[in-house]
């Protein structure tokens, strides 16, 4: 049986997000990426709490192998598309790589692009306890942040790979104190990226910030998906915490193939599909052009 969208989410502010924890009795967040006006609206209208635009938008969307290649202004043009779509939306928009590593005026700055020029509500940074100080210097400047921890796309060469992490004591024990330290720095929100499920509910019971899993166990405050996965949009490959809930991919070209095939056959466009010239300017035409080619 097919669901029925739920309405509309409401409207989130900082200070109910930072208390939406599902200990205290709230239900958990549902956030997902929107890199265009379209899927930013039909996410709105199928009641999310969140929008990420992330900078899978690289992966997804633009054709790279990672996230790395990603700039500042593609981010910025994205999140202007999905403002455009949901304008009253919560939207957190991804500062790309080498944005905010270099030192905290870079960070400051970047950030204030994406709320300013972007329409962004917040930004998301990925990095523990060594990125803190970006975090401080970004909410200092009145700029919400989300953090991001676990396993970090951008970094993700130093990581070993696109792999699980902190399956051992010293990088779980490391995991935990980088959430602390990012609550302690201002984020009001917490990304947990493939980790453990357990680590994860350890990680949720010791922060006051709510939690977003993605590929960490139910143990959160909310759950995040990349669109594309989501939807069956890319079919090519997905992680072990991908639930596909549509089959885009394979309707799209399926709808494709119909519609080139109608064209080679002649059967579109049909006569519904065209529009009429009166008689009488037809022949109006024909005279002034005289006599038709042959």
């Amino acid at each position: 049986m097919t669901a029925s969208p739920p309405e509309s989410a409401p409207i989130r502010t900082i200070p109910a997000l930072r208390r939406s924890k599902v200990r205290h009795g709230e239900p958990p967040l549902v956030m997902v990426t929107a890199y265009d006006a379209p899927t930013a609206r039909f996410a709105v209208d199928a009641g999310v709490d969140l929008i990420l635009v992330g900078d899978s938008v690289g992966t997804t969307l633009l054709g790279y192998d990672s996230t790395v290649p990603v700039t500042i202004d593609d981010i910025l043009h994205h999140t202007k598309a999905v403002r455009r779509g949901a304008p009253d939306a919560h939207i957190i928009a991804d500062l790309p790589f080498m944005t905010y590593q270099v030192s905290d005026e870079q960070a400051v700055a970047n950030a204030g692009r994406l709320l300013k020029d972007g329409g962004a509500d917040a930004v998301k940074l990925e990095g523990g306890t060594a990125l803190a100080i970006r975090i401080a210097a970004i909410a200092r400047a009145g700029i919400p942040v989300v953090g991001h921890i676990g396993l970090t796309p951008q970094t993700a060469g130093l990581l070993g790979g696109f792999k699980v992490q902190g399956q051992e004591f010293a990088s779980a024990r490391a995991l935990i104190d980088d959430a602390i330290a990012i609550e302690d720095a201002g984020a009001y929100m917490l990304v947990v990226e493939v980790v453990p499920s357990a680590l994860t509910a350890l990680i949720t019971g010791r922060v006051s910030i709510p939690v977003i899993g993605i590929g960490a166990g139910p143990g959160c405050d909310g759950q995040v998906l990349v669109i594309h996965d989501l939807l069956g949009i890319e079919d090519r490959h997905a992680a072990r915490f991908v639930k596909r809930y549509a089959t885009l991919a394979t309707e799209m070209r399926e709808g494709i193939a119909a519609f080139a095939s109608d064209v080679r056959s002649g059967e579109y466009p049909a006569p519904e599909h065209t529009y009429k010239l009166k008689s009488s300017v037809l022949a109006e035409l024909r005279d002034s052009l005289g006599t038709e080619p042959s």
